[in-house]
């Protein structure tokens, strides 16, 4: 199954290439976890000193069953650079929801170390 991302672009026009990149990274996160229900990607144009150059923020939004992920990246002059990190980030957290609903993961209140 291919789960399309709901792509916006804010403060900035829109770009092909940026919307291929990152329709690419869902459809590797879809592979990875079959579980994902929808992604919503934000890419934003922030408006910064001039000292500071362009960035641009990237905002994600995923749903799988019993857990809601958002992942805001804004430290980036490149927006390719912002979209991977997004995307990173949310690869990390679906791979730390699958470890707990696996019980991969510790509980150390079950434990008793708490």
């Amino acid at each position: 199954m291919q789960l399309a991302a709901q792509i916006t672009f804010h403060g900035m026009k829109h770009s092909a290439a940026l919307a291929q990149a990152i329709g690419k990274r869902t459809d590797k996160l879809a592979r990875l976890h079959p579980q994902l229900t929808s992604c919503r990607a934000v890419l934003e144009h922030a408006a910064r000193s001039k000292q500071q150059g362009k960035e641009f923020v990237v905002r994600l939004d995923l749903k799988a069953p019993g857990a809601d992920i958002a992942i805001n990246r804004d430290h980036s002059e490149d927006p390719f650079v912002a979209v991977r990190s997004a995307f990173d980030a949310a690869r990390r957290k679906l791979n730390a929801l699958a470890r707990r609903k696996s019980g991969a993961a510790k509980r150390r209140a079950a434990d008793g170390l708490a």
